[in-house]
């Protein structure tokens, strides 16, 4: 580009183009309007005019300037001096600023990544050099004086920036006094824009190898696109260090704070070397902050006028005076040793938790005279009502707790003890109640050992047997709650024992085996018979194993008792032998067969001798066998060693064991009226026509019951 072309520093870097990121060393680009407020700017200005004003009179004098070649290059050695010296000055004063210059009508050569930047289409960018004095301008300057006025303001500038060194402005100075490094200027600074172009472009690679093109790259862009942008605020940089004194403060002020905190803990805690904890109770009464002196200040006061009052049941209430009993305090070093158990440092406990001591208190009385007046309290003197402890209650259903009983009876010892207690410290009332000085039950309702009872009592009374009698018998719990019981020490027991006896009364009852019955005969008499082998007959032996296993199981069934083997009636009641019987009339010596209640068959008969050895046993039986052609064999005679008899018969019916039944007996002449007393009684059988054998034979079986009577 050429040196008319009117850019700034053109005239300096006359065909020279570097980037922008080699001119702009570290700061952002700011906004045009920024530019004007530059110091540097308005020197560099100066600058180029002065430049412009040396260059013109260096080509009216060409002979001149070539004439010395070898002053030339001394003058032009040190005009590269001074444009390094210069171009540091301006580069410190760039950073020092914190200013971009933004060259108008110019394009920023873009860096593509791992590239070098290129150039635009457009224009190519043409930087002026930091240093802004040239031979050029020292011309200028000695031909008008206008040079070196604005030498003197630019280094005045420079100087307020601290920018500009001493050496720098004393070159300045000396650059107008000789005619010949005017004429010298434009050669030896157009080598040296050359060398500070140079320059300037190793200092933009060290830059680029710091990472900060691209940064100022993308600045500029942003700059180009909103040049309207806002400058950043001027307390911005100051917040981090705002922050910090902030922080600084704040661990001052903690660090007091901690220090006061500590130095209070540690005073109160001195405080409770000497004093109770708060919160603290001594043998019942309040102490808190106080010291060992206090305590023992109080204790004495108390002895003073001391009265005990005691409360009894029904408000009756006794006193016990102090001076009844000569009462007087003792000092002693309990009071100081339960000071001495409580950590002073850890007195903030004391206010989440409640302290108590309990100290001997030291007091002598009159121990005689104190026993005296306990055992003419009304309570003592009152009638004894001992206490009942709560136990299990059956109330009709289940079993349920029944409360305790208090009574009035008191408990002398713990009497005794409490009210010296009282005395020992101070204590204004006494409550016997309260204090448990009344004898108190093994038990209350809320004992777990009384609810545990009642339970297990209860497991027996879910069963139920129901017998079928004539009525039906039922063992439920109210008949089982008799049977379980709880001891003192609620222990429950099931009886067995009492099923037992229950047994043997329900065998009584319903046991109708020899019994005396009522019958009333076909001819419309009504007897009692009595005796024989027929009826009910319970085995209670059997039926108790049974029974007890129903109960504990908690069955609940219907069932029939277990009976003897052969006790077994027709029927449940006064007539257990039903409808369907025979009977016998030993008084009218005849005999009938009923059949669902109606006379089926009937018969004279002749019984036994009316004698023990042979008559005809009265009472209730059953037929046990039957058979045919069946030989009669009576007792051994001992005399002969043969049985008494032997008779065949054709039909053959047992009633005993023992040798009684029916038969037909056809060597009997007649049958009925006197005959078996007569002569012609049997040996207890009852005879029978051989006919009405045969068809009671045929039409009674086996375990029909029989009634023999008078």
């Amino acid at each position: 580009m050429s040196e008319k072309s009117g850019r700034p520093g053109d005239d300096f870097y006359a065909g020279k183009q570097i980037s922008l990121d080699d001119y702009f060393l570290d700061e952002d680009v700011d906004h045009p309007e920024e530019k004007r407020n530059n110091p540097v700017d308005d020197i560099e200005q100066k600058g180029r005019s002065g430049r412009k004003a040396g260059a013109e009179q260096n080509k009216s004098q060409p002979k001149k300037a070539e004439a010395a070649p070898e002053g030339n290059r001394r003058q032009e050695q040190k005009s590269a001096d001074g444009r390094y010296g210069k171009k540091s000055g301006v580069q410190e004063a760039f950073k020092e600023e914190k200013k971009d210059v933004e060259v108008p009508g110019q394009q920023i050569m873009k860096k593509e990544d791992g590239k070098k930047p290129k150039k635009t289409e457009d224009a190519s960018v043409e930087i002026a050099s930091q240093e802004p004095v040239s031979g050029g301008k020292k011309a200028g300057k000695a031909q008008g004086g206008q040079g070196r006025k604005k030498e003197g303001t630019r280094s005045r500038r420079l100087e307020e920036a601290g920018e500009v060194s001493a050496d720098e402005r004393k070159r300045g100075a000396g650059k107008s006094s000789s005619d010949s490094r005017r004429n010298n200027a434009e050669r030896s600074s157009s080598n040296s824009r050359r060398s500070d172009a140079e320059e300037f472009s190793a200092d933009a690679r060290k830059d680029n190898q710091k990472g900060e093109r691209k940064k100022r790259e993308e600045q500029w862009s942003s700059s180009r696109k909103n040049p309207q942008k806002k400058q950043r605020p001027a307390g911005e940089g100051k917040g981090k260090s705002g922050k910090r004194s902030g922080l600084k403060v704040l661990g001052i002020a903690a660090g007091i704070f901690a220090v006061v905190v500590s130095a209070l803990y540690i005073g109160v805690s001195l405080f409770f070397t000497s004093h109770f904890y708060i919160n603290t109770k001594i043998n019942g009464h309040e102490f808190s902050a106080k010291s060992v002196e206090d305590v023992e200040r109080f204790m004495r006061a108390q002895v003073e006028d001391y009265t005990l009052t005691i409360v009894e049941k029904e408000n009756k209430t006794d006193t016990v005076s102090g001076k009844d009993i000569s009462l007087k305090y003792e000092e002693n070093k309990d009071i100081k040793k339960a000071l001495e158990k409580q950590n002073a440092f850890l007195w903030p406990q004391a206010f989440f938790k409640k302290n108590s001591a309990e100290v001997t208190i030291d007091v002598s009385y009159d121990h005689e005279a104190l026993d005296h007046l306990i055992d003419n309290l009304q309570a003592v003197k009152a009638e004894q009502i001992p206490a009942t402890s709560a136990y299990p209650k059956f109330d009709g259903t289940q079993f349920v707790v029944e409360p305790e009983v208090t009574g009035t009876a008191v408990d002398m010892d713990i009497l005794r003890q409490k009210v010296k207690d009282a005395v020992s410290e101070f204590q204004p009332e006494l409550k016997m109640e309260e204090e448990g000085c009344y004898a108190l039950p093994q038990y209350t309702s809320e004992s777990v050992e009384v609810k545990d009872a009642c339970n297990e009592m209860n497991k027996y009374l879910q069963a139920s047997i129901t017998y079928t009698m004539d009525e039906p018998i039922v063992v439920d719990r109210g008949m089982i709650s008799n049977w379980v019981t709880a001891d003192e020490n609620m222990n429950v027991t099931f009886h067995e024992d009492a099923v037992r006896a229950w047994l043997a009364e329900f065998g009584q009852r319903y046991d109708t085996v020899g019994t005396t019955r009522t019958i009333t005969s076909p001819q419309g008499r009504t007897v009692e018979v009595s005796g024989g082998t027929y009826g009910w007959g319970v085995d209670e032996d059997t039926e108790f194993a049974a029974l007890v296993n129903s109960i504990r199981n908690g069955e609940v069934i219907t069932k029939e008792p277990a009976y003897c083997v052969g006790q077994t009636a027709a029927s449940h009641g006064p007539q257990d032998w039903g409808s369907t019987y025979a009977e016998v009339d030993l008084a009218v010596q005849h005999m009938w067969y009923i059949v669902d209640g109606v006379v089926a068959m009937e018969s004279d008969v002749v019984t036994g001798v009316p004698i023990p050895a042979k008559e005809t046993t009265p009472g209730v039986f059953s037929i046990l066998e039957k058979s045919l052609n069946k030989t009669l064999v009576g007792e051994i005679v001992p005399s002969t060693g043969k049985p008494e008899y032997e008779t065949p018969v054709a039909f053959w019916m047992r009633i005993t064991w023992s040798g009684i039944g029916f038969h037909d007996a056809t060597w009997q002449p007649a049958f009925g009226g006197s005959l078996y007393s007569s002569g012609y009684g049997s040996h207890g059988c009852v005879n029978m026509p051989y006919d009405a054998a045969s068809t009671l034979y045929n039409m009674m079986p086996e375990g029909t019951p029989v009634i023999v009577h008078y």
